[in-house]
């Protein structure tokens, strides 16, 4: 045969090769498809966490799914509670760490700014007794400044530290292995605020700072809240940040309500927020492009504040992500090429560091032996972070604080533990309000109107000013002068003086026969020593004044002199209780004993209160006794029985004298929980009481010991305790009680 051509060879070679080579480029699509691509191979992936609330732990579920397929993720953005599951992750902790984190924490307590009672010292525990919670306005030059936000989030950043461990070193956004941004807003001009460096924990609370209800984040001059108002949905900044070829969408957002169910100022604001949020989500969906993975996990019924369904949450968001395992699959590797991606963006965790150094950083008013002096943590041992969160708490319990944060610096070879107190910016001046609002069966109606005014820090030691002024049923004025006097404030001195004209009626065999205007004048001068987180014990001298004026029914005191003493005061108060109103565990002990200079008498008043839990009831018991071991108490001095749990049948002051002793045992039976950012419970309650007047100033039908039974409903409200009880005494004695409000 003679020989072919050379192109004429070259065409028949490339007739038969096509059509194998065909085959084999189909056969290697197929393999490819089928098995996982290496890690030089496969698309730019962006992982995108939306903001949701308490719906956010949604995306925990996700990034389960997203282990167990192996797809490695090239950056993330999140914002709100996106930004904390990103912030995270990016950190180093697993999906399962992130769970048993949640899993521990106590939401409803974290939304409360203010450490446990009992971890409050004794002087913020009285202002609390005599002025609603929350009613605290700052008197600046600027006028009348209202606080931030309803929390300022302070254990929620306490929280961020010791989840992504910048408790061993402060973590920055910029050094972490996996590029993180967290989208916050500037609530000064609305711009959208990216946060690709900087403290991670400061990010993540800036972005969950929802605005009104959790105060601003301050950084770099700007006061930065919740992104969900700008970005919610950060599609946009994956793409920009890692270029990212595939984006996964995890939409966790809040539906909007149905127009019915929009009434009132909560729902309206919610609404608002919604509808702002919506939109922004809505543009960046329109960004999706079919190669790009979208993800909304059906969250039910769970709302953005429902923190303690989390499991719930996670739950769905794992469903919803299996459901697009197929998508998701494409985009996975193998198993050696996986554990490569994650060496590559693990974050390493050092030992608990020692401590070598312990700084106080940012006080300018505020004596910084006022914040050491909570410090347990010393230098020269190694950090104990749930030892420090709870002195900082502490700290922040002074009342003088925005927020207390700290960070652990690497200062050459040592370890710097800087403590930051931020003081408020509208201090440090207060007014406090107070509002008491009471019915009886036996008595009627009566209201108390309540007006503070605070000064603070009026020098280096820490001296305050108290004025207070009441109107209502109980009108006055006082003064108080709290001076330490040495920067720890262990020892003081302390001044006040008090004016009260208040109504007190007068039984006679147990029958309101008159009713009087009380005038009483006091004033008191001494010194003391504070027991850190437990009480007080004071010694002074006190000049007291009572005049009485007839208002209806029989002047059965008109020969009576006016009443005029002075003399020492000793008075010890120590209080372990775990609540203000509705205790359930603690004890606390007040005892006074009053030692006039002309000794016609001595006045010694003792009271004791405890409280045990078991289960979902409360057992509780208060024992009090006032008597004069020597004389017999001027009438303005006498112990009175009667009234809500102190012979609750009874009408207030119905049993007036000296040797006065009284006992009660209570169970309550807790019916409901106080919902996110309130402390307390509701309670059922009821208790059984005994009573005796040894000496009494009138003429009794029930001389001897007496009884009463009492039911109650109560618990605590933004405005103080509320309760609803009925009383039931001796013979029929019967008293119904309302009341809301301080006492």
């Amino acid at each position: 045969m003679p020989p072919q051509p050379a192109g004429q060879n070259v065409a028949m070679r490339l007739t038969f090769l096509l059509p194998l080579l065909s085959t084999c480029f189909l056969v290697l699509g197929l393999l490819a498809a089928a098995w996982p691509a290496h890690a030089q191979d496969r698309p730019r992936v962006g992982l995108v966490l939306g903001g949701g609330g308490a719906r956010g732990a949604a995306h925990i579920g996700v990034l389960e799914v997203l282990e167990r397929l192996r797809v490695p993720v090239d950056c993330v953005a999140g914002t709100s509670m996106g930004a904390l599951v990103a912030g995270a992750w990016a950190a180093g902790l697993s999906p399962a760490q992130m769970r048993t984190a949640l899993g521990k924490a106590n939401w409803t307590d974290m939304f409360v700014d203010s450490p446990d009672y009992t971890e409050l010292n004794f002087r913020s525990k009285r202002l609390a007794q005599r002025f609603l919670p929350g009613s605290e306005t700052g008197v600046t030059e600027r006028g009348l400044v209202a606080p931030p936000g309803v929390v300022s989030g302070q254990k929620i950043k306490l929280f961020f530290n010791q989840l992504v461990h910048a408790d061993v070193v402060e973590r920055d956004l910029a050094d972490l292995p996996l590029p993180v941004s967290i989208i916050a807003t500037d609530i000064g001009n609305g711009a959208r605020v990216v946060l690709r460096e900087g403290s991670l924990t400061q990010a993540m609370r800036a972005s969950m700072a929802v605005p009104g209800l959790m105060a601003p984040q301050e950084r770099d001059g700007r006061k930065l809240v919740d992104g969900g108002l700008v970005d919610n949905l950060p599609i946009r900044e994956v793409r920009e940040r890692c270029g990212a070829q595939v984006v996964i969408a995890v939409n966790v957002g809040s539906p909007l309500l149905k127009p019915e169910d929009v009434s009132g100022f909560f729902t309206v604001s919610a609404q608002m927020v919604a509808l702002l949020t919506e939109q922004n989500v809505s543009a960046s969906l329109a960004t999706l492009t079919p190669r790009d993975i979208y993800i909304q996990p059906s969250l039910s019924t769970v709302t953005a504040a429902d923190f303690e369904r989390h499991p719930e949450a996670a739950g769905y968001g794992r469903l919803a992500a299996e459901l697009k395992a197929d998508a998701l699959a494409t985009l996975s590797v193998s198993a050696p090429d996986y554990a490569q991606w994650q060496r590559k963006v693990a974050v390493a965790r050092g030992d608990t560091p020692r401590v070598d150094e312990i700084q106080i950083d940012g006080v300018q008013r505020v004596n910084a032996a006022a914040v050491t002096r909570y410090l347990e943590q010393l230098a020269g041992v190694p950090l104990n972070t749930e030892a420090l969160n709870r002195d900082l708490l502490r700290v922040f319990g002074d009342g003088s604080y925005e927020r207390v944060d700290y960070s652990l610096m690497r200062v050459g070879e040592r370890n710097v533990l800087r403590v930051m107190p931020v003081e408020k910016s509208w201090g440090p001046d207060y007014l406090r309000f107070g509002l008491r609002l009471e019915s009886t069966l036996a008595l009627g109606s009566t209201y108390q109107l309540r007006v503070g005014y605070q000064k603070t820090w009026l020098n280096a030691l820490g001296g305050e000013l108290l004025l207070t002024g009441d109107l209502g049923s109980t009108t006055g004025l006082a003064a108080e002068f709290y001076q330490p006097l040495e920067a720890t404030q262990r020892f003081f001195g302390y001044a006040n003086a008090f004016y009260t004209r208040e109504r007190v009626d007068y039984f006679f065999v147990e029958q309101r026969v008159a009713e009087y205007r009380r005038a009483t004048t006091r004033a008191e001068v001494g010194v003391g020593l504070n027991f850190p987180l437990l009480g007080q014990l004071r010694l002074g001298w006190r000049e007291s004044q009572a005049t009485r004026s007839l208002e209806t029914g029989l002047d059965v005191f008109s020969g009576l002199p006016e009443q005029r003493y002075g003399g020492f005061v000793i008075g010890l108060d120590l209080d372990r209780s775990d609540s203000l109103y509705f205790p359930r565990r603690g004890w606390d002990l007040t005892a006074n004993l009053y030692l006039p200079e002309d000794r016609a008498f001595n006045r010694l008043a003792l009271t004791a209160r405890a409280a045990l839990p078991l289960g979902d009831w409360v057992l509780g018991g208060r024992l009090s006794w006032t008597d004069s071991p020597r004389g017999r108490l001027p009438l303005n001095e006498a112990a009175q029985l009667g009234g809500f749990l102190n012979l609750s049948g009874y009408a207030k002051g119905q049993f007036l004298g000296d040797g006065v002793a009284y006992g009660h045992l209570r169970a309550e039976r807790i019916i409901g929980r106080a919902p996110l950012g309130l402390r307390g419970d509701l309670r059922l309650g009821v208790g059984l009481e005994l009573g005796r007047v040894s000496q009494p100033y009138a003429v009794q039908r029930r001389p001897g010991l007496l009884g009463s039974v009492v039911m109650y409903v109560g618990g605590e409200t933004p405005l103080g305790p509320v309760y609803l009880g009925l009383g039931h005494g001796d013979r029929g004695a019967t008293n119904a009680y309302l009341f809301l409000g301080t006492p």
